[in-house]
């Protein structure tokens, strides 16, 4: 019955307007579906279904996007409490889980993107990490099913091509609307869209990049399979990671955009230093594969705003922000981004990380988690790229 909403309400004339802002509606409004359902739980009945639907057609978009927000926020929330009680120390016995006991730590030396850019680590050469169980990411991978009833696993993929490689599994079951997967890595905004490493190509030699309709891209290769402990995170150990599926198929382009722009150098940006949880068992999100001819996907993206005045779970989203803290306003115009207005947060006085997580679509179980990657009509496609829906292809890059 969900199913069939969801494809009622995007078949609506009103997506004609506004092509790629009405399908950002569309997928709101299928994440509004998928997430409140979630929130009834196991006991959820035919009925509840259908006032959710019924909800749905008659909310503003803007409302949509709030609660998809809170339902979101909820369940990451459940999964930052489930980490608590596996990797803190004497966690039930602590009423305020942040206030553990601290140890220092160097953070890392300076290397690949900081010397690239100029950015200085020099006055942050002690954060307070706190101190956890010395558990491996494997136990605590395993722990977290225990406690969510799923985790994720890396192995070869199900797609039947040759390039396909590894591929991104659930382990156990997830219930549809859940967030099975994070994806993690630097946060770039317009405004700083000429410090990705390989900028004006960026996805030449990197097929760990994704962006968000509000124009934020994420670069999960720094984060690669994470790691073995809590750290000082800043990205500046970049992986040697590259995959077949994306080599260069467009040079043309190359040489237009080489003309109009030319990377930043030094002194002009930089990461930011966070502890972030290397053994996040769902910062995975970057090895979905994308379905192969007549394979359906399972999962969606989401945005999802991450307060950061929630200092108890920041450790398990794990990304960092790349550039200043301040908000620089940018509008686009077609493929460009342009600066306007004072800079600034005028949406919310609360700091937020403009992240992304999979949302499972349907009831999950023991299987290949598979993304739309919809790719761009515009520019060649790699060989092993089937559509899913052409015309959802169309709308979200126009």
């Amino acid at each position: 019955m969900m199913g069939k909403a969801v494809k009622t309400l995007a078949k609506s004339s009103t997506f004609a307007r506004d092509p790629r802002h009405l399908q950002f509606e569309a997928d709101m409004n299928r994440l509004f579906l998928y997430s409140s359902y979630n929130r009834l739980g196991k006991d959820a009945v035919e009925g509840d279904a259908e006032e959710i639907i019924d909800m749905a057609t008659k909310a503003s978009f803007a409302d949509q996007q709030k609660q998809v927000q809170e339902n979101i926020h909820t369940l990451v929330k459940g999964f930052c409490t489930s980490m608590d009680g596996i990797l803190l120390p004497n966690f039930n016995d602590k009423k305020e889980t942040h206030n553990i006991p601290l140890e220092k730590t160097t953070a890392p030396s300076r290397s690949g993107l900081s010397l690239a850019v100029g950015g200085s680590e020099a006055a942050k050469n002690h954060i307070d990490v706190p101190e956890t169980k010395p558990l491996s990411f494997a136990e605590v991978s395993h722990s977290l099913k225990d406690h969510l009833g799923y985790t994720l696993d890396l192995k070869e993929s199900q797609i039947p091509h040759k390039e396909a490689g590894q591929g991104l599994f659930l382990s156990g079951e997830a219930t549809v609307g859940a967030v099975v997967a994070f994806y993690p890595g630097v946060l770039y905004s317009p405004a700083y869209y000429r410090f990705i490493p390989g900028y004006p190509r960026v996805d030449a030699h990197n097929s760990y990049l994704i962006t968000r309709y509000d124009g934020t891209v994420i670069n999960a290769q720094p984060w690669g399979t994470g790691g073995e402990c809590r750290e000082v995170w800043n990205a500046l150990g970049v992986p040697e990671t590259r995959s077949a599926m994306w080599e260069d198929t467009d040079k043309g382009s190359d040489r237009l955009w080489k003309l109009l722009s030319k990377p930043l150098k030094g002194g002009q940006g930089g990461n930011g230093s966070e502890v972030l949880e290397r053994r996040n068992p769902l910062a995975l999100g970057h090895f979905a594969n994308h379905p192969a001819k007549g394979m359906t996907p399972n999962v969606m993206v989401c945005p999802y705003d991450f307060p950061v005045t929630e200092t108890a779970m920041r450790a398990y989203i794990p990304n960092v922000t790349f550039g200043n803290e301040e908000q620089v306003k940018m509008k686009r115009f077609g493929s460009f981004w342009f600066k306007y207005g004072p800079s600034g947060n005028s949406d919310s006085d609360v700091p937020i990380l403009k992240t992304l997580v999979l949302v499972a679509t349907r009831t999950l179980c023991d299987e290949e988690i598979l993304l739309n990657y919809r790719l761009s009509s515009t520019k060649r496609r790699p060989a092993w790229y089937t559509p899913v829906d052409e015309e959802e292809d169309r709308r979200r890059w126009s």
